[in-house]
């Protein structure tokens, strides 16, 4: 069966780490999508806090199939 995805870029956040960052994003993801079935890391970042915390942020693509 051949099937058509969509994409959708969400940004994670975590002060753990970025493997943290995405798990957070692809948990939301899959909390309001239905049929996630792959991701791509498309950039990451840090933003520095002023207490020298730092915050990790992760774009990820998610892809999904639509329905028929």
């Amino acid at each position: 069966m051949d099937h058509v995805f969509k994409l959708s870029e969400i940004v994670g956040t975590s002060h753990e780490g970025s493997d943290a960052a995405i798990k957070a994003a692809l948990k939301r993801a899959q909390a309001t999508i239905r049929g996630v079935k792959w991701y791509e890391v498309v950039s990451q970042r840090g933003y520095i806090e002023d207490d020298g915390t730092i915050q990790h942020q992760v774009v990820i693509k998610v892809g999904f199939a639509l329905e028929d």
